[in-house]
């Protein structure tokens, strides 16, 4: 068998559609998108692996295919054809959420984080934000939910002159926002941007709780999800921030062994105690201070 009619029956056992044409393998990805393979060399084997668009002609001045990388074996050609695969999936579920396709996710309004742009971010309830970080884990397409509730109050923080930014979404454990008082997310970017990395005045961070939602390779299942979210974001922010514990009297505790006695312990030094019958400890009413065997 020649490389690419092994390449096409690797493929087919994986479900993925594939044609020759010209010395040329075809592999749709999508309607509009495809790869392709051009054998280089039939003994090593080798051939070198391209993204084109599907839907132009080759003989069209319009047609660009782009180099990605070249295949040396059966399993090099299918690992390509699964990661665009993946790719491409990775990215119409980004688009759905950010663009809010699905009616289930009607009521949430994602933004695409500036440093990572796997990362979506909703903010939901009072202070809260909904996270998905859309990324393909050993080559399979996954979305990692969190939902992350800050414990910020306004007026903890009035009259503070501060600049900040948020913490590092994809450092792990990274769950604290800073933020500038009075001035919407958009609003503490917009400062930010104009200070050219220098700080205005200190940082407040601020204490978060997160929920760690489930890792989703079913985008339908996915998006069920984020609707239930949406749901309930303002019961489960009431239940993570931190309470105050001033407005909560502590529980009187009785102690058992005696420890929450108000009199003091008395320890015996050694010394004789007068316990005001004229006598001392030890003697008897002879006043002979033993008694006699």
């Amino acid at each position: 068998m020649s490389f690419f009619e092994d390449i096409a029956t690797a493929l087919d056992a994986e479900g993925i559609e594939s044609r020759v044409h010209d010395e040329v393998m075809f592999v749709p990805i999508t309607s509009d998108l495809e790869i392709q393979f051009q054998e280089i060399d039939p003994l090593l084997p080798a051939a070198n692996v391209y993204i084109a668009a599907a839907d132009v002609d080759e003989d069209d001045e319009d047609f660009e295919a782009v180099l990605v990388s070249v295949a040396f074996s059966v399993e090099d050609a299918v690992e390509a054809v699964a990661g665009h695969i993946a790719t491409d999936q990775v990215v119409t579920v980004l688009r759905d959420l950010l663009e809010g396709t699905d009616e289930r996710i009607a009521e949430l309004e994602f933004q695409q984080d500036e440093f990572n742009p796997n990362l979506v971010v909703a903010e939901v309830a009072q202070d809260s934000e909904l996270r998905v970080l859309v990324e393909s884990i050993d080559g399979t397409p996954s979305a990692i939910v969190r939902f992350v509730a800050f414990d910020f109050a306004e007026e903890d923080y009035a009259g503070q002159d501060s600049t900040a930014c948020d913490a590092d979404p994809n450092i792990e454990g990274a769950q604290t926002r800073a933020v500038v008082p009075d001035l919407s997310l958009d609003e503490q970017l917009a400062v930010l941007s104009s200070l050219d990395g220098e700080l205005a005045g200190p940082i407040i961070e601020v204490p978060a709780e997160t929920l760690e939602l489930g890792t989703y390779t079913d985008f339908d299942r996915l998006f069920d999800v984020l609707s239930l979210v949406s749901e309930q974001a303002a019961d489960w922010e009431a239940q993570l921030v931190a309470f105050d514990e001033d407005d909560f009297d502590e529980p009187d505790v009785y102690d058992i062994f005696g420890a929450d006695d108000d009199d003091a312990d008395v320890f015996y030094d050694g010394e004789d105690i007068d316990d005001g019958d004229g006598l001392n400890d030890g003697e008897d009413l002879d006043g002979d201070s033993s008694a006699e065997l």
